[in-house]
């Protein structure tokens, strides 16, 4: 007898972050291994991801986006709403409407056979539990916080917090290469109970809690979806392997502009601009779709462009542009040496030849474009698993170059340009890492091709499920 197809409920957290690689992973088991897929995020950003669309279910023919409700349908507003409440009321209004989704989805002859839950909404989890589901959290960091983050709440809680103090203490976690505090997620670093991330501990700490009751009701090993590639953390991955199983299915990389939360802004031309400079001479700067620079960073990575003397592309949201701050770019006779945008497609600008280094907060999905397309960074990491990708940058895969900031946490605009030398000069340490930006490009993409060992794991998990 033919067993019945699988469909799979993927619920998302409403942020560009999370929705690019689970929308890219939701688009894979779709294609590649035939699987029905129910995309949900909530309703605000389903919004903004079709704002042009009326009705709140999309379809083809293994596709449907239909959105859950967190309560703020209208949108996160930080001047109104506070952040904390926001993330309580996601949780008790979210499982409800999710809950609903599912139900609703059985009541139509169309049950939903497994739930994969990223970041923040281990809550779909025991939706899942409830019905007798099976469910999967996809993690969208690298395996190494991963790794942190287990021992962390495993028993290396009060040995970290004796260390934070000094952001070159060296930490040695079971498995894990030697690291300093300073390349851990900021969420263990600087959670003092008046800290900016406090808010978020509780839900990271939930995550944990919820794959250890997974172990206690099945006696067995949970298994943990994960963006990144067997080659590319290898040592992470086996460091929790006795308690966990990481299964590696990335890294993801594919044109998703109908994901997107931001308008591209292509009026002035930017794939065009680049279409006019000289193979990997060209510096593009993006701190992704989350972190504000201060008024002050913001003028240091512009003196730092010019004084380069490269040209730039640069990518800076309309909420870090301040009142009264002029960015002029300067002319060589006519044409432009650099631009400015509000947003673009960071895959095409990425896999553009002309692009030579990539000034980046360290964002997992930009570290990992950054690999797949084979361009070295300067890493100018903001907060939370950015420190970790970092080093992952520059201490193990050896791409690029963590700048360094002053006691104002500011990166100045000569370290910048310091910076941009060493990746993109003529000495020998740029040889260096150009190399092994080209080489671990190539590692990244034979993973995920068929036969790879990400596209194996994928197929795997799929025939796991469906047994």
């Amino acid at each position: 007898m033919e067993k019945p197809q699988q469909h799979i409920l993927v619920a998302c957290f409403p942020s560009q972050g999370h929705i690019n690689p689970t929308l890219r992973l939701s688009k894979r088991l779709a294609r590649e291994a035939g699987v029905r897929i129910t995309f949900s995020t909530a309703v605000n950003a389903h919004r903004r991801m079709f704002p042009n669309q009326e009705a709140g279910v999309l379809h083809d023919d293994l596709f449907a986006y239909i959105p859950y409700s967190n309560g703020y349908d209208d949108g996160f507003d930080p001047k109104i709403h506070d952040f904390r409440t926001t993330m309580y009321d996601s949780k008790q209004i979210g499982s409800r409407t999710l809950a609903a989704i599912v139900d609703d989805q059985a009541a139509r002859g169309q049950p939903v056979t497994c739930i994969i839950y990223s970041f923040f909404m281990s809550w779909a989890a025991e939706i899942a539990r409830e019905r007798g589901i099976p469910s999967f959290l996809f993690w969208i960091q690298p395996a190494t916080a991963f790794a942190v983050y287990w021992h962390y709440f495993h028993g290396y809680e009060s040995i970290l917090a004796a260390k934070v103090s000094g952001p070159l203490s060296v930490v040695n976690l079971p498995g894990l290469p030697p690291m300093r505090i300073r390349d851990l997620p900021s969420f263990i670093t600087e959670n003092s109970p008046d800290g900016p991330y406090t808010v978020f501990t509780p839900f990271i700490r939930e995550m944990f809690e919820m794959l250890d009751t997974e172990i206690s009701i099945q006696s067995s090993k949970p298994l943990v979806i994960s963006n990144t590639a067997d080659e590319m953390e290898a040592s992470a991955i086996v460091s929790v392997a006795d308690k966990v199983n990481i299964v590696g299915i990335g890294p993801l990389l594919e044109d998703t502009v109908e994901g997107s939360l931001f308008k591209s802004d292509d009026k002035n031309g930017y794939m065009d601009w680049l279409d006019r400079q000289e193979e990997r001479s060209v510096v593009y700067v993006s701190f992704g779709s989350i972190s504000v620079l201060k008024k002050e960073q913001v003028e240091e990575i512009w003196k730092g462009l010019r004084l380069s003397g490269r040209p730039y592309l640069w990518v800076l949201r309309k909420d870090n542009r301040w009142e009264g701050q002029e960015l002029v770019v300067e002319e060589d006779e006519g044409v432009k040496k650099g631009m400015v945008v509000e947003w673009c497609s960071q895959g095409r600008v990425l896999g553009h030849k002309a692009v030579g280094c990539f000034v980046t907060h360290c964002g997992w999905n930009s570290t990992v474009e950054s690999l797949l397309c084979g361009v070295p960074t300067v890493a100018v990491p903001q907060w939370t698993d950015q420190f970790t990708n970092a080093w992952l940058m520059e201490k193990a895969w050896g791409t690029g170059v963590r700048a360094e900031v002053s006691k104002d946490v500011l990166m100045k605009a000569d370290e910048l340009r310091r910076c941009l030398e060493i990746v993109m000069g003529e000495g020998e340490r740029a040889e260096e890492i150009r190399s092994k930006a080209d080489m671990w490009k190539e590692k990244a993409r034979q993973a995920t091709v068929a036969g790879g060992s990400s596209h194996r794991n994928l197929m795997a998990f799929v025939e796991e499920i469906a047994s």
